[in-house]
């Protein structure tokens, strides 16, 4: 049995995107990309939390240094929380994030979506549309170098 080779990628390098996303809608949304086979990049891989206020800071920092190119966060719509305030904290906890990425020159690498569990089309165009953002951007200047 012959094995085929992976298509070459363009100058060796493809992002690799981190995506929290929240439980009870983002989650399902990425789901219901899946069954519903809406194409997407290969490049993000999916943690579930059970709530985007849930993303310490702590997490995207350790993601970026860690070799994530992007980070997203991905909750429920404002006024849709299954923990009624929880996105609109993590909204203003992600923004004060971007802040301080912004004195590295990383605040393009973080990225906050309300996503729901009906819009599986809209998960896959976010990660179509963030991936081809970082690609632009290139590779994450700051992730650690692995031995």
């Amino acid at each position: 049995m012959k094995m085929e080779t992976p298509a070459p990628r363009m100058n060796g390098w493809e992002p690799n995107i981190l995506a929290f996303c929240c439980n009870w809608c983002s989650y399902a949304g990425a789901d219901l990309a899946g069954v519903s086979r809406f194409q997407y990049p290969p490049t993000v891989k999916v943690l579930r939390v059970m709530c985007s206020s849930r993303v310490e800071p702590a997490f995207i920092l350790k993601a970026l240094k860690d070799g994530a190119d992007g980070v997203l966060v991905a909750g429920c719509h404002i006024g849709d929380c299954h923990y009624i305030d929880g996105n609109k904290n993590a909204e203003i906890r992600i923004n004060n994030t971007r802040k301080a990425l912004a004195k590295l020159g990383l605040e393009k690498r973080l990225r906050l979506e309300w996503i729901s569990a009906s819009e599986g089309l809209r998960f896959s165009e976010v990660i179509r549309d963030f991936t081809d953002e970082i690609k632009k951007l290139g590779e994450n200047p700051v992730k650690e170098v692995k031995k």
